[in-house]
């Protein structure tokens, strides 16, 4: 099994667990390259962060990654052959779920030894990484208006706030033609709830039309928000219409700022950090570099107190049970099981969707076959701490250590349900270069590989192809991502809020009826 623990020099080839049959291209192989430490003569062209036949496959057999099952054989396979989508069929097995069985409590840390991060404290006591102003749409109707409210806060005069991070416009496609009531739009309502209340905003202000079925009081009153010094409202048909309502929105955005400036950063224990995982873009060298280490990372931050939130149900299909097995107790890992089940037998069957078994062009062309191989390196990002709670999308994560929040695997609507849930930070891998941001809260960007890192170096903060290149141990870059995220959580900027991204991806999940 490969050793990332030392530096070491590195072959042509990654084997990840004694018992594979597979092993990983670190660099292009070429037909009739020798491969020694496996006894094979490539056959075939394999890409780097593609796989290899380690020996003769028969058809049928399955085909082992870190020992786990990602295929089976479509035919027989010589050793030395390239192994993906071709050669490999997609089928169900059987795994055992184990509830609990492999549940080991982590040591936190006493706070007095936890690690610090300079945090803005607010008057209920939650800490914010950020300090927004938000100006949110409760349906696409008002999307306009809370764009060109925001819009009006230029560089220039926000240059007179230098503590508020800026006034960002939170639009989406909802909020009408879509069921009055049920779980469409409690989640709906769940999510802009979330937002209203995130810590990462001195200050939100909601603009509803008026004859939405998204009604602005019903929202007030289903998530237990009131207008207050925090929270605004306007309804446009009650303010006069687009252009005064716009003006009405400025002038009390306005009259926020000097409040919002009046902060300042304090040192805060990490246990106030809630991070978000995302992956994107991923490819053959996700599951050796970028998402374990970032997986080592969220172990440090749990041992300090902190939260880490692993998304994206389809793509943990396949390897759940890693995750049922080191749940807290039974109940936590048949919520897990739960959730699974309603996307396999609810939500998506007969469609052509991942969890299905396809993945996108991107992650093909990087060497993922399925969505099992997939799932394979994004469970990772989570660590190897005991699974604690599973959230449906949006809910409130009121449980330190690392858990699990139900949504897709669509990077902004995965991630805007985490930061509904509190996420403070969203660290992101990828391994073909996803470019995203997601304000209220900074991004982090891990690159899997060095060349990518290098093409995309504006957009990436962390490289862990180190890992790949022999120049530095997982638990090296592992340390390197915790503290860049007590750095950035300080008030640092990372590569995509240099960028000004985030605008764009408040993206609630839309799972019910348009009429």
């Amino acid at each position: 099994m490969i050793d990332f623990t030392e530096k070491r020099a590195a072959g042509p080839v990654i084997r990840l667990h004694s018992a594979d049959n597979v092993v990983v291209a670190r660099v292009p192989i070429s037909i009739g390259m020798a491969v020694p430490s496996e006894g094979i003569v490539s056959r075939s062209q394999i890409p780097a962060g593609h796989k290899i036949a380690a020996r003769d496959l028969r058809a049928g057999e399955p085909i082992l990654k870190y020992n786990v099952c990602i295929g089976f054989a479509a035919s027989d396979i010589p050793a030395g052959t390239y192994v993906h989508s071709h050669n490999m069929d997609f089928q169900e097995f059987d795994r055992d779920y184990a509830h609990a069985r492999d549940y080991v409590p982590t040591p936190i840390l006493p706070e007095s030894e936890q690690a610090r991060f300079l945090g803005i404290v607010r008057a209920n006591g939650q800490v914010a990484t950020r300090n927004y102003i938000g100006v949110m749409a409760t349906v696409n109707c008002s999307a306009t208006v809370v764009h060109r409210i925001a819009e009006a806060f230029t560089p220039a005069l926000m240059a007179a706030y230098p503590n508020v991070d800026g006034v960002v416009a939170l639009s989406h496609g909802m909020g009408c033609g879509m069921e009055m009531s049920g779980e469409p739009m409690d989640l709906l309502r769940r999510t802009m709830g979330g937002y209203a209340c995130h810590a990462n905003f001195a200050a939100v202000l909601i603009v509803g039309l008026g004859c939405e079925r998204n009604q602005l009081d019903a929202l007030l009153k289903d998530q237990g928000l009131e207008a207050g010094a925090r929270l605004k409202t306007f309804i446009m048909q009650e303010t006069g219409g687009t252009r005064k309502t716009i003006e009405a929105g400025v002038a009390a955005v306005q009259a926020l700022l000097p409040e919002a400036n009046n902060v300042e950063r304090v040192p805060v224990p990490a246990s106030h950090l809630t991070v978000g995982l995302q992956c994107g873009g991923s490819d053959g060298f996700s599951s050796i570099t970028a998402n374990p280490a970032l997986g080592a990372a969220m172990d440090i931050l749990v041992r300090h107190g902190g939260t880490a939130i692993l998304s994206e149900t389809p793509e943990i299909y396949g390897v759940e049970h890693t995750l049922t097995s080191r749940a807290r107790n039974r109940e936590v890992g048949e919520k897990l099981v739960q959730r699974i089940r309603w996307w396999k037998e609810e939500y998506s069957p007969g469609r052509d969707v991942q969890i299905n078994g396809k993945v996108s062009p991107g992650n093909q062309m990087g060497g993922l076959a399925n969505i099992f191989e997939k799932s394979l390196g994004s469970s990772m990002k989570g660590g190897t701490t005991a699974l604690m709670e599973v959230y449906r999308y949006a809910e409130p994560v009121r449980q330190p250590g690392m858990v699990f929040m139900d949504t897709p695997g669509f990077d902004p609507v995965s991630a805007t349900g985490q930061i509904a849930g509190g996420a403070n930070m969203i660290c992101f891998t990828t391994g073909r270069g996803s470019m995203f941001g997601a304000k209220p809260v900074p991004s982090i960007k891990l690159a899997t590989n060095t060349p990518m890192y290098e093409r995309l170096t504006e957009d990436m903060d962390v490289n862990c192809g180190d890992i790949l290149d022999g120049t530095a141990t997982l638990q090296e870059v592992a340390q390197r991502i915790f503290e860049e995220i007590l750095l950035v959580a300080s008030g640092t900027r990372s590569k995509s809020e240099l960028l000004g991204l985030g605008d764009h991806e408040f993206v609630p999940w839309n799972i019910g009826v348009v009429s």
